[in-house]
């Protein structure tokens, strides 16, 4: 057996175990660890702030490029993992979060940046461990990151004390993991299936929901199968988005807050609500105890704590999405295809009755005119990250997104700043692809300074960046539900979105009017490079349909 320092042994695991790229910022408890990193063949991603590194972990993660990794050093660099990791766990993404540490004999001293990083993370991880001698990395690098990708996917936490990565030790390759207490194996309970066909065979109304559990499982082509040959309209999630295509003829659209009419009709409307990997957030719903009041839910998911967690279920099958819609496909076969049909043009009646906004306005940008011309230079094939806010909503309603993987953005804990960081790690993770992060003037300065490393390695992203001159999401609540008090969201002045962009070193214009949109945005995609489009829209734009918190779907405002 090798001997190496716990440094060197951290970087030789990752490379056993696949890792080809880390997002990070050096500190004082991980020189020890970048001084290895410098013989490495993993590729290091230089954030400016660590929170960008979670969020970059995270978007590679959600771009489909396996666990994101994310590294900082103790104190104030590993605490400001913490909001990316809530954002990972809220979320289900697969993460990687390495820590430094304080040196063993100072731990729970109050040492110079020491931080109980087990403690701080305890409720937003899947696991937590802390090396205490080299000899303990390979393993707890390999289970971690089984951990972190298996089941339901999550972050995990691996600390680093600093003499634990300096001292030496004998290097031995990870063996399988076993962790008491834990099992990779998707329990299933499948004893339902056939009462659960039956409802669906029998249903006349019934309405798929597509959430993020599809993406875990990888269930794509069996989602449209279960919708094709059952008939079936397809609802998502705001984080389902892109598990069926959004063209797809039997795609209502996203349901919720500031989902399609049509989908959140459809729903009220429904006898039956199939949903597969959703969790039932509230803003998917709206207010719980008026939710499918008229229906009977059959719900599918991986993890059994949902069940019955905030909506009753008629019917549960836990598994695997995949292999639960295979069945349960063959299962409900022979159902009435007249009565299915008619059900499916009643949906699309209400989409035409009551479509999205495509108004125009002479001289001014719209948002949907900025999708419209996206979509037709890039033909929705790009990856889309979003920033939280209403360019998140509007993203969400007009972007057509029509592969699985293709639309991130943060759904549980609504984290502005994720975009700009996640479209770093989608582009290390799929770089053939086009990455266009879609920020609003609000969500964009929260770590603005990722577009100094857009820079600095040249990265081909392009940000199509809202501005309404204000917190714009924000300031729609406080105009429907507030009397128009506008408190501290309409700024006094503005930055130079533009003159920031060319300071940090990347190609920025104005977008110029609605005429040459669609101009301006093939400019900037074919733009070799990182590329910043100013794009202004109107103060008081607000983003509907709307249903306001605690209200039902059927309060939906227009």
């Amino acid at each position: 057996m090798v001997e190496l320092t716990g440094a060197q042994i951290v970087m030789k695991s990752l490379e056993d175990e696949g890792i080809g790229a880390v997002f990070g910022l050096p500190g004082g408890t991980v020189i020890p660890l970048y001084d290895a990193m410098y013989d490495s063949q993993i590729e290091h991603v230089l954030v400016r702030h660590e929170q960008a590194a979670a969020h970059a972990a995270d978007g590679f993660s959600r771009a489909g490029g396996g666990v994101g990794v994310c590294i900082a050093t103790s104190g104030p660099g590993s605490t400001n993992l913490v909001t990316g990791i809530a954002t990972a766990q809220m979320d289900s993404s697969p993460m990687l979060a390495i820590t430094g540490q304080v040196a063993t004999g100072t731990i729970g001293t109050d040492a110079f940046q020491e931080a109980f990083m087990l403690g701080i993370s305890m409720p937003i991880v899947k696991h937590g461990m802390q090396a205490r001698t080299p000899e303990d990395i390979p393993q707890m690098v390999r289970d971690a990151l089984f951990v972190a990708s298996t089941g339901r996917p999550g972050p995990v936490l691996l600390d680093l004390p600093v003499d634990v990565q300096k001292a030496r030790g004998k290097y031995e390759r990870a063996k399988e993991t076993v962790l008491p207490g834990y099992s990779a194996r998707i329990p299933e309970d499948l004893s339902k299936l056939e009462d659960a066909a039956r409802m669906i065979r029998e249903a006349k109304r019934p309405v798929v929901i597509a959430g993020n559990g599809v993406n875990i499982s990888g269930a794509y082509d069996q989602l449209r199968a279960f919708s094709e040959n059952l008939q079936l309209p397809v609802t998502t999630s705001l984080l389902g988005k892109g598990t069926i295509a959004d063209d797809h003829p039997n795609v209502v659209g996203m349901m919720g807050m500031h989902g399609h009419a049509a989908a959140n009709r459809a729903l009220v409307k429904a006898d039956v609500i199939v949903a597969v990997g959703s969790r039932f957030s509230d803003r998917s719903t709206g207010k719980y105890t008026e939710f499918a009041k008229g229906s009977r839910v059959i719900h599918i998911d991986l993890d059994a704590a949902e069940i019955h967690k905030n909506i009753e279920a008629s019917v549960w099958l836990v598994g695997d999405a995949a292999r639960v819609l295979e069945l349960l496909t063959a299962e409900a076969s022979g159902h009435d295809r007249a009565s299915r049909e008619a059900w499916l043009e009643e949906i699309a009646g209400l989409s035409r009755a009551e479509p999205l906004s495509t108004r125009r306005e002479a001289g001014v940008i719209l948002p949907w005119q900025v999708f419209e011309a996206l979509d037709d230079v890039t033909g929705g094939e790009a990856i889309v990250t979003t920033e939280v806010g209403q360019h998140q909503m509007w993203a969400a309603q007009y972007h057509k997104t029509r592969s699985p993987r293709r639309f991130l953005t943060s759904g549980g804990l609504g984290t502005m700043g994720f975009g700009l960081p996640a479209s770093i790690g989608a582009h290390f993770a799929a770089p053939r692809l086009p990455v266009v992060c879609i920020a609003g003037d609000g969500s964009a300065m929260m770590n603005i300074q990722e577009l100094d490393t857009y820079a600095r390695y040249n990265l081909p992203i392009k940000v199509l960046l809202f501005d309404n001159n204000c917190l714009g999401m924000v300031r729609q609540w406080q105009q429907l539900f507030f009397n128009e008090r506008f408190s501290n969201t309409l700024y006094s002045r503005h930055p130079d979105f533009v003159k920031i962009a060319h300071g940090m070193g990347i190609e920025a214009f104005e977008a110029s009017g609605p005429e040459t949109l669609r101009e301006e945005i093939e400019r900037a995609i074919n733009t070799p490079g990182p590329v910043l489009v100013h794009i202004p829209i109107p103060q008081g734009e607000n983003v509907f349909p709307m249903v306001p918190a605690g209200a039902s779907l059927e309060d939906m405002m227009l």
